[in-house]
C-alpha cells in the first residue's frame, strides 16, 4: 500500500539515515512516511531517507499520539517497557526485541532517586545512527519519575548477531 505524500508546512529537523547527520528539511519538501514506530517516523524524500520525531509533524498529523508512560515502581522491567518504544531507524523492531540491550542496572542515590546504567550494542560496529539511538534511550529514561540520570554505554563484545533477536522479534521479522 502506497502512503500519501505530505508537503512540509514548515522547516523540520531530521536525521539522515544511515549517516546520522542532523539536517533541516525545508518547508515545502515532499515526504512519504515509510514507517511510524514509537515516537519517530522514517520518511522518504527526494533527498533520501530520514528520521523525524513525530512531535515535529504534529500540525500535519493530528492522529499522532505519544505512547503512555509506564507506571509503577522504577525497576528493570519498567525500563524495558520504555525501551520498547525506541526503534532502530532501519529495522522495524524495537531495541529490546532486536536484542540491543545487554544490561540494565539501577543504583539508588541517598535521596531515593536512581542512576540507570544501560549497556547496549548496535547491529553493526561503527553504526552512524548509534548516537541517535543512544540519545533517544538516554532522553526517555531520564524522563521517568525517580531517575536522576541515565548512562548509556555502547559495547561491541559480544557482537550483535541475529541470534540476539527475541522470539517475538524473530516473528515480527518473519524469521519464524
Amino acid at each position: 500500500m502506497t502512503q500519501p505524500e505530505i508537503v512540509l508546512s514548515r522547516d523540520c529537523n531530521a536525521i539522515l539515515i544511515p549517516d546520522g547527520e542532523v539536517v533541516v528539511l525545508e518547508k515545502n519538501t515532499k515526504i512519504t512516511i515509510t514507517r511510524a514506530l514509537g515516537d519517530t517516523l522514517t520518511v522518504m524524500t527526494p533527498f533520501g531517507l530520514f528520521r523525524i520525531n513525530k512531535a515535529d509533524l504534529t500540525p500535519l498529523d493530528e492522529k499522532t499520539t505519544e505512547p503512555p508512560t509506564p507506571s509503577g515502581a522504577l525497576d528493570a522491567e519498567r525500563i524495558r517497557e520504555v525501551l520498547r518504544t525506541c526503534y532502530d531507524p532501519e529495522i522495524p523492531l524495537n531495541i529490546i526485541d532486536l536484542g540491543l540491550i545487554y544490561d540494565i542496572a539501577l543504583d539508588t542515590l541517598p535521596d531515593g532517586r536512581s542512576v540507570v546504567r544501560i549497556k547496549m550494542t548496535l547491529t553493526a560496529p561503527g553504526c552512524a545512527m548509534g548516537p541517535v539511538i543512544t540519545g533517544e534511550v538516554k532522553t526517555k529514561i531520564e524522563a521517568l519519575p525517580g531517575v536522576e540520570r541515565a548512562e548509556v554505554d555502547i559495547v561491541i563484545d559480544p557482537p550483535w548477531t541475529p541470534s540476539c533477536l527475541s522470539p517475538d522479534g524473530r516473528k515480527q521479522l518473519g524469521l519464524e
